[in-house]
């Protein structure tokens, strides 16, 4: 992604193929557009359903009391503009297939290197985490078990299943995001009705929405305890950018795509803030343990141990769909930076099914290196809080990208603003609303110790990612006059 002349009419850099895009021209090179629009919106809900809500959330509840919902909702709310943003730009351009792609042509080629593999490895660590948790909730039935046994087994699986075909990979997420908004919903009915009968768990706790509005629970650690659930609930939304990394394998983008944004306010009003009224109502914040899953947790409280088990497997199911996620989202970003150049060219290679089965491999082999981490400290829930935290520096990392990028679109193709259906809300205004709030987050960062590993961790990644794209820019100017000076001596010997 070396200097590239740029196309004025369309904005993109001009090239071997459709490169941007991450498309080359041959049609039999290109990813399958298979994924409808069914698969699209419960791909969308799925990705507002992850494992930070299901086991992150007791550690969250734990730490910031009543006041969770709070943050849930701030989180939400800023993310909902950043969709918006990214919904608006790449429908403004019709060879645009990802954010990476309007990154690179508004704010130059670094923005897409940096953005592309910091999104690649944003999944990676996310695909970690939750292989980490699946090995926790397999302990739910054997307590005994080995914690890399079931993850190295969940690897094998969804690794299996994204080698098949992309239309593969949608009816699995289907059917597992299917799977968690019927829990979720269930969930929901079985809260209201201890709440309405006013059950009385073994511990003496009744349930009522007063533990709500309780105020010693708003802030029962102070406003440490509340800063300190924001990571947490940041890389709980990772996934609701996932119908933006799809776009490329969209049959109708311009409808399916808006669609699934503007359902992400009720997704969280819904899934999120509602499971959280629920857990606390029936369970009261002070007997949250933040080591385990408050959902599974809340059924062994009413003595439905039965339930417990059946929810157990829901949100193993829930990490599953999120590491499956991660897959192919790794899969095809590291696709993308291969045709762009800025990877080796063999992760652009695709199999007779039309999936990167090379970037597919490469990114599992990663993961299997990150779950080595287990071996490494204490618990299942200190290397789950290093990872997620990390996920978070690079997830507001490539939010705030995104913001940037819609920016520079907004000062630079002011017509195309004008012009489109899809417009943000709040535009420039909410854009650098967003930015700072992406800089408050990484520096709350700074109140934990498992926080801070990663905060302080993290500018290794990016003094690397600058390492490479300057030896990467320097190979391409090298290869650019070689070719220049090739024709030149051709054209003097003619």
């Amino acid at each position: 992604m070396g200097h590239k002349l740029i196309d004025n009419d369309n904005h993109l850099p001009m090239g071997e193929g459709d490169l941007l895009s991450g498309h080359p021209t041959d049609e039999e090179h290109t990813l399958d557009r298979a994924l409808s629009n069914r698969h699209i919106q419960l791909i969308a809900i799925g990705g507002a359903i992850g494992t930070g809500l299901f086991m992150g959330s007791g550690q969250t509840i734990a730490s910031s009391g009543t006041s969770v919902l709070l943050t849930y909702m701030i989180v939400g709310f800023f993310f909902f503009f950043v969709m918006r943003a990214m919904g608006e730009l790449l429908l403004s351009n019709t060879n645009y297939k990802s954010f990476v792609d309007f990154a690179t042509a508004y704010l130059g080629p670094w923005a897409g290197f940096f953005l592309g593999w910091s999104y690649w490895l944003s999944w990676v660590v996310t695909a970690i985490a939750d292989i980490i948790a699946i090995g926790g909730y397999m302990q739910f039935w054997y307590p005994g078990l080995p914690v890399w046994i079931p993850a190295l087994g969940t690897i094998g699986i969804l690794t299996t299943l994204n080698l098949l075909t992309v239309k593969m990979f949608g009816e699995t997420e289907f059917w597992f995001s299917m799977i968690k908004i019927i829990a979720i919903i269930s969930f929901l009915i079985l809260g209201i009705v201890l709440i309405s009968t006013q059950f009385v768990s073994p511990n003496g706790v009744q349930a009522s929405l007063a533990h709500i509005t309780d105020k010693a629970s708003i802030l029962p650690h102070g406003l440490t305890g509340f800063l300190s659930g924001f990571q947490m609930a940041v890389f709980a939304f990772l996934g609701i950018e996932l119908v933006g990394t799809t776009a490329a394998e969209t049959k109708n983008p311009e409808k399916s795509l808006p669609k699934a944004i503007n359902s992400i306010p009720w997704r969280i009003l819904l899934f999120y803030i509602g499971a959280l009224i629920v857990i606390i109502s029936v369970t009261s914040w002070q007997h949250i343990d933040p080591n385990q899953s408050p959902f599974v947790a809340l059924f062994k409280l009413v003595g439905l141990t039965a339930a417990a088990s059946v929810v157990n497997f829901v949100v193993l199911t829930s990490a599953m769909s999120s590491a499956n996620s991660g897959i192919f989202a790794t899969s095809r970003m590291l696709y993308g930076l291969a045709v762009e150049k800025d990877a080796p060219k063999r992760f652009a290679q695709l199999s007779k099914g039309k999936v990167p089965i090379q970037a597919i491999l490469c990114s599992m082999a990663c993961v299997v290196v990150g779950t080595l981490i287990l071996f490494v400290t204490p618990s299942v829930m200190s290397a789950f809080t290093i990872v997620t935290a990390f996920t978070s520096i690079l997830t507001v990392f490539a939010f705030a990208m995104i913001l940037l990028s819609y920016l520079a679109y907004r000062k630079q193709r002011p017509d195309l603003h004008e012009k489109s259906v899809y417009k943000m809300p709040g535009g420039i205004f909410m854009s650098w609303a967003g930015i700072c709030f992406m800089v408050f987050v990484v520096g709350i960062l700074c109140l934990d110790h498992d926080t801070r590993i990663s905060l302080f961790a993290s500018p290794i990644w990016f003094i690397g990612l600058f390492i490479a794209y300057k030896y990467r820019s320097k190979r391409y100017q090298e290869r650019t006059w070689i070719l220049e000076h090739g024709r030149r001596i051709e054209q003097e010997e003619y």
